[in-house]
Order: C-alpha cells, then sequence, then structure tokens
C-alpha cells in the first residue's frame, strides 16, 4: 500500500480527475464490473424461501464487498511492486472512480435545460434517469424538486463518502464502500423481489452512510455561509425535519439544503402508480423554480471543494 504521503496525493489526483473529466463513458469502470457480479449472484442466491433469501443476501453482501477490497487492494499491492508510481496511479484511479462530483452536477444540469427552455416533456425524461419515481406528470416544481432532492441525497453518497473512505483506507476501502452503494442500488429495494434478499444491503449502505451524513451537516452549512444563504434557518430546518425522512442519513443534507434554498422539499411522490407520502423537509419560503437547480449545483459544488480538505487532512492521521 502506499506511504501516507502518496495517499495524500492519490486522494487529490483522484478528486482533480473527477472534477476536471468526470465519468467518461467510453473508460472502462470498476463499477460496471461490480454491477455484472451482483447480476451473476443475485440470480443464483436470491432463491428458496424467505430466510434463505435473508441468509443468502446476507453471502451476497460479504462476498461483493470483501471480494471488491481484496481485489482492489491486491491491484494497488501489485502495481506498487512493480513501481510506486504506478502504485500511485493505479490507487488514484481507484479513487477517481468512486466519485461522481462531476457527473452529479451535469445530471442536475441536464434536467435544468430543457426545463428553462419549457420543454418539460424533456425534463420529466431526463429526471426519470435519475429517480425510481414516476416523472411522466410532473409539475415544473416537482421536477424542480425531485432534481434538488438527488443533488442534496447523491451529496452523500456519490461525493462524501466515497471521499471519506478514500482518505480514511485509500483505494481498498473506497471500492469496497462503492460495492457497498451498489448493491444497494440494485437490490436494496422494498418490494417482493427484494424485500428478504436485499435488506442486508440496504442496512450496510445505511452504516456506511452514517458518519459522511452527519459530516455533511456543517460542510453544507459552511458552503452556504460561502454562498450568502441562510445558514440559520438552514440550521433550524435540520434540527426539526431531519429525523422525519424515512432514510436514517437522508434527512441530513436534504433538510439543510431545503434549509438553504428556501424551499419544501418531499411530499408526494408516485411508485408504480400508487402515491407514497415522503417526509417534508424545510419550508416554502418562495415558490420553487429553476433558479433552485442553479442555485442548488453550486452549493454543491462549493460543498464539494470545502469536502477536500478535510480528506486530505484524514490521510495523514489514518
Amino acid at each position: 500500500m502506499p506511504s501516507i504521503s502518496f495517499l495524500t496525493i492519490a486522494v487529490l489526483i483522484g478528486f482533480l480527475l473527477d472534477q476536471i473529466i468526470g465519468d467518461p463513458r467510453s473508460w472502462p469502470h470498476p463499477v460496471v464490473g461490480i454491477g455484472q457480479v451482483i447480476s451473476f449472484l443475485e440470480r443464483r442466491l436470491n432463491l428458496g424461501s424467505p430466510q434463505a433469501r435473508r441468509r443468502h443476501g446476507v453471502l451476497l453482501t460479504c462476498l461483493v464487498v470483501g471480494g471488491t477490497y481484496l481485489i482492489t487492494w491486491a491491484a494497488v499491492w501489485g502495481a506498487n511492486a512493480l513501481h510506486p508510481l504506478f502504485g500511485l496511479g493505479v490507487s488514484a484511479y481507484f479513487i477517481f472512480s468512486t466519485l461522481a462530483g462531476k457527473s452529479l452536477l451535469d445530471a442536475g444540469q441536464s434536467v435544468m435545460q430543457p426545463l428553462k427552455l419549457g420543454d418539460l416533456s424533456e425534463a420529466r425524461l431526463r429526471l426519470s434517469w435519475l429517480v425510481s419515481r414516476d416523472t411522466s406528470n410532473l409539475s415544473v416544481g416537482e421536477i424542480v424538486r425531485g432534481t434538488v432532492e438527488t443533488l442534496a441525497e447523491n451529496f452523500v453518497d456519490g461525493i462524501l463518502s466515497p471521499l471519506f473512505y478514500a482518505a480514511l483506507g485509500g483505494a481498498p476501502l473506497a471500492m469496497a464502500f462503492k460495492a457497498v452503494s451498489t448493491l444497494d442500488s440494485m437490490v436494496g429495494y422494498r418490494n417482493e423481489q427484494y424485500e428478504d434478499f436485499g435488506w442486508f444491503s440496504a442496512r450496510t449502505d445505511d452504516w456506511a452512510n452514517y458518519v459522511p451524513a452527519r459530516l455533511s451537516v456543517p460542510i453544507l452549512l459552511f458552503a452556504g455561509w460561502l454562498t450568502r444563504m441562510s445558514v440559520r434557518h438552514a440550521y433550524r430546518m435540520w434540527k426539526r425535519d431531519a429525523s422525519g425522512h424515512p432514510s436514517p442519513n437522508g434527512g441530513n443534507p436534504e433538510s439543510v439544503v431545503a434549509g438553504l434554498l428556501g424551499i419544501r422539499l418531499g411530499g408526494i411522490n408516485i411508485y408504480h402508480g400508487k402515491p407514497h407520502h415522503r417526509a417534508e423537509m424545510g419550508d416554502a419560503l418562495h415558490p420553487v423554480d429553476a433558479a433552485d437547480i442553479v442555485r442548488c449545483r453550486f452549493l454543491v459544488r462549493t460543498a464539494t471543494w470545502i469536502s477536500l480538505l478535510p480528506a486530505l487532512l484524514l490521510t495523514y492521521v489514518a
């Protein structure tokens, strides 16, 4: 494994690569391989009684997360054995592949562009690529709400958490976290197919994001202060609303972002034709419009760069 100074450089390079080039679709991506392994194992393990499926779900999580860690560790170790600079490059590439800073902002931009042009059909379509709710009949305000919720929640899952684990344990731990996140996105659903099989993957994702989700609160508040948003109001919204979110983690960034923007998140979402009420975050201090996506993207970008400093400091004490 690289020395602490090499780890610091690897984290910095991985972060900068993500900010500059994002997620080029033509590049090989380790997460694609993780997803293929999950699909392969799911077809063979998601069988039997509910009790058997729960046991198999634990096995799936252990195999995928443990295997990802060991393979990444071996790749970095082997690269270091050839040359330390090669090891640095491999570590930086793996860390880069776990981050989604630029792609998250690009996703927000992709919804905002047709929305500003008044093309609701295209905005609904592009939002459907980001969320699992039905977007076919959403109003402008609901499209903005869904986009802001995605940016807020994925600031933790796609930026802060992988950066935190990269700083704490290098590329192997960052990739292990990415395996946890990928498992949750593929099998961590409360439906007939995955209710039992995916329960452990979903809980593991909750545990993995627990600390980063709470670190997101001061980081987002500081970013809000730098961008001249209402920090006191946002703090009150966090204290009041965060615990009402169905996720043990999602309420932290979403309530702060709602407070900083002065809008209300949450409410009624449609899933498979059925309405579901999601806990409301924040107060509606002004009507929601496309400008809120602009402000949210700027807030998340600022918070992302703020997150880099504690991550680099963590590489010295980890």
